[in-house]
């Protein structure tokens, strides 16, 4: 899953994009705001962690400008400010959550995964379709009754497309997901994902879709 974090202290920002990325997340780190409102209204599937005090743009600016422009993506602001007030006006500018300044990163995390619940229908944080089961906080992914082990990409890929069963989920929106904007990839990685999750799992579960994307069928029947 993609992060944009929009932090400007340096220090913090190092330490959460290092907890992020431990937990599987992609993370694009943003220190000022205008900066960030461009990449927040560029963003398709994407989890923005927003500070609220920041050089060139507010925060409560950025978060009513990427309403106002129609994007959906959940928002969990961090904030140093202790009025209530400050606090009830992110939510009404459209924030899905806030966390207060200094905070536990365990519960910054726990809180994303709430927020990922709450925008796919989901009331637990384990995945299931069929004999396969993921649990994204352990980084577990059991199939039929075995333990498979995966690198941090290819957990990622699988996550994406359970999410998504039965509907394809482009190639593109992949890459996305999976990489950075400074990050240097190859043409062919999802690809070179997907071929290495088809040998490790079952090869007609992850569906090619030719020209487009990827993918996983809802079961049939019971």
């Amino acid at each position: 899953m993609r992060l944009l974090l929009v932090e400007d202290d340096a220090l913090l920002g190092e330490g959460l994009q290092t907890s992020l990325r431990r937990a599987g997340y992609t993370v694009d780190w943003f220190q000022d705001g205008r900066h960030a409102l461009d990449a927040l209204l560029d963003a398709d599937d994407a989890l923005a962690v927003l500070d609220l005090g920041l050089p060139r743009k507010d925060g409560i600016e950025i978060i009513r400008a990427v309403r106002a422009a129609g994007r959906r993506l959940p928002i969990l602001v961090l904030t140093a400010r202790d009025q209530v007030k400050d606090r009830v006006q992110a939510l009404d500018a459209g924030a899905d959550d806030f966390l207060g300044k200094p905070f536990d990163p365990e519960e910054l995390l726990a809180r994303l995964r709430a927020l990922l619940r709450r925008v796919q229908g989901r009331t637990e944080d384990v995945l299931r379709l069929g004999e396969l089961t993921i649990d994204p906080k352990r980084f577990e992914v059991t199939w039929r009754g075995e333990r498979i082990d995966l690198p941090r990409r290819e957990f990622a890929v699988l996550s994406i497309l359970v999410e998504n069963a039965g509907r394809v989920v482009r190639r593109e929106s992949l890459r996305s997901s999976l990489y950075g904007w400074d990050e240097d990839v190859a043409s062919n990685a999802v690809e070179v994902h997907v071929y290495n999750l088809r040998k490790k799992i079952r090869g007609e579960l992850i569906r090619t879709v030719r020209g487009v994307g990827y993918v996983i069928d809802l079961p049939s029947g019971p």
